[in-house]
């Protein structure tokens, strides 16, 4: 009888023993794996994040261009929210409206430096863009798709009939970043002239976690 409990006790032993080294091993196998793990999905995560940027800033241009046919049909000319008239800007203030042939040569000259300087935000030009939403100021000047809200951001300005075509575009859905800091922004180059010298106002649409990432242009 003791050599039959003792060889039973060897048994548990030799059972436990084994159970325990091989949960040792597994859980050991677990972190490596996780610690491994992590970095690969904050990266998927963040790719997800950046997709989904891309994709709602490619509905606002879409809803931008229907925007556009529509007062086109309406109203004569094309123009985008935010603006009353095509030759009007969205962010920066200055008159386009001379259509004659001298006034039509200053418009275009006026709209190129609006564009340019547009395009330094976006890292088209000598700078490296505005890459952070706190970027300590900017080249152009930017306002809110939807509105700031309790958005504090000193780069981002308003416009408020703009918000509220916006708006009423998405059938009063707002579209918000998918990144913490991110806010949808957008800028509308002026047109100018008329008759065969008209040229059509364009639409610039960016998310600020990182503008020179996530942009995107309409130009009719």
């Amino acid at each position: 009888m003791k050599q039959t409990l003792k060889k039973i006790i060897r048994n548990v032993k030799s059972i436990n023993g084994n159970s325990l080294a091989e949960f040792a091993t597994t859980t050991a196998l677990m972190a490596t794996l996780a610690a491994t793990a992590a970095p690969k999905l904050s990266e998927m995560s963040e790719g997800t994040k950046a997709e989904k940027s891309r994709n709602e800033i490619d509905k606002i241009i879409k809803q931008a261009g229907n925007f556009y046919q529509d007062r086109a049909d309406d109203e004569g000319r094309g123009r985008f929210p935010g603006q009353s008239k095509f030759n009007e800007p969205v962010g920066e203030d200055y008159d386009n409206t001379d259509a004659s042939s001298g006034g039509t040569d200053a418009a275009d000259s006026t709209s190129r430096a609006h564009e340019n300087r547009i395009l330094e935000d976006l890292g088209y030009g000598s700078s490296d863009g505005w890459q952070t939403y706190d970027q300590d100021g900017t080249y152009s000047t930017w306002v809110s798709v939807f509105g700031k809200g309790s958005n504090t951001n000193a780069n981002i300005g308003t416009d408020t009939d703009g918000e509220v075509e916006w708006t009423t575009l998405f059938g009063d859905e707002v579209l918000g970043s998918t990144f913490q800091d991110g806010h949808y922004v957008y800028a509308v180059v002026a047109g100018g002239g008329s008759g065969a010298d008209v040229y059509p106002p364009v639409l610039y649409v960016g998310d600020v976690e990182n503008m020179t990432d996530f942009n995107n242009v309409l130009m009719p």
